[in-house]
């Protein structure tokens, strides 16, 4: 897996203060997109060892709420095993921080992936430059939801995230 960037110090990709990792390769390359630079999967830099140790050193941090996916897309099919096992690896690492994921893909037709058991909250479905408001919170477009993933678990249908 490869990606564009770490960012650190967050308050746009999610609830708190957050590590965002920004991964290379998505396929659904929306019109208006913030990220084109990370559609091609073979662009940017290996995610190793660095990498990792870089975002964990963040989480370390108690004012760090958790670690935010995004892109390109981690759901990309040569992103999701690798980010799958990472998050499994944060959850069970840093079990009070939050982990959250953003992806073109909308729950009901990803819901069953392994990945949810460590993912706490998904912003699913593409960006629609059509529906764009500027207002929305941790989402570019109305038609995205951010959902809570494990309550979606356990309900058996997606679940809105209540701040």
């Amino acid at each position: 897996m490869r990606y564009h960037d770490i960012t650190k110090d967050d308050m746009k990709n999610g609830d708190g203060l957050r590590v965002v990792l920004w991964v290379s390769g998505c396929r659904h390359r929306c019109p208006g997109c913030q990220n084109p630079v990370t559609w091609n999967p073979e662009d940017g830099l290996l995610f190793d060892d660095g990498a990792k140790r870089e975002i964990e050193e963040q989480l370390e941090k108690p004012y760090n709420s958790g670690v935010t996916f995004s892109g390109g897309d981690p759901l990309f099919p040569e992103n999701e095993e690798e980010v799958t096992a990472y998050c499994r690896e944060l959850k069970e690492r840093f079990p009070e921080k939050t982990i959250w994921l953003y992806t073109g893909e909308v729950w009901e037709d990803i819901a069953g992936k392994e990945i949810f058991r460590f993912v706490d909250v998904l912003v699913d479905g593409k960006f629609e430059i059509e529906s764009r408001d500027n207002k929305l919170h941790w989402r570019g477009s109305d038609n995205q939801r951010v959902i809570a993933v494990q309550e979606s678990l356990r309900c058996g249908q997606a679940v809105l995230y209540d701040t």
